[in-house]
């Protein structure tokens, strides 16, 4: 059974850059499409963004493009989100998600979750 571990969350103003690392064990994760979900505050979880699992595959909400990075080291069983020019409306506490294999922008396609960490951005 895989276990996702998050990390990188923190406090930053707006235009600043964080970088989040979710750590996998106990599985196959070079095997596995992985994602990045948010939820803000009483909001629903959304997708985020998602690679497959040779990476040759990307998948960005509209929100983010061209700001966040998704990014894998199947050698590290680590996937990355690197957070640029980030904005108010992008606090939120980001989870990340195993599938197989590909890219996917559906929650309900993910079999396991981490416990989530939180990014909030301050003006």
């Amino acid at each position: 059974q895989v276990q996702l571990v998050e990390s990188g969350g923190g406090s930053v103003q707006a235009g600043d850059s964080l970088r989040l690392s979710c750590v996998a064990s106990g599985g196959a994760f070079r095997n596995y499409g992985m994602g990045w979900f948010r939820q803000a505050p009483g909001k629903e979880r959304e997708f985020v963004a998602a690679i497959s699992w040779t990476a040759s595959s990307t998948k960005y909400a509209d929100s983010v493009k061209g700001r966040f990075t998704i990014s894998r080291v199947n050698a590290k069983n680590t996937v990355y989100l690197q957070m640029n020019s980030l904005k108010i409306e992008d606090t939120a506490v980001y989870y990340c998600a195993a599938k197989g294999f590909s890219p996917s922008d559906q929650s309900k396609d993910y079999h396991t979750w981490g416990q989530g960490t939180q990014v909030t951005v301050s003006s």
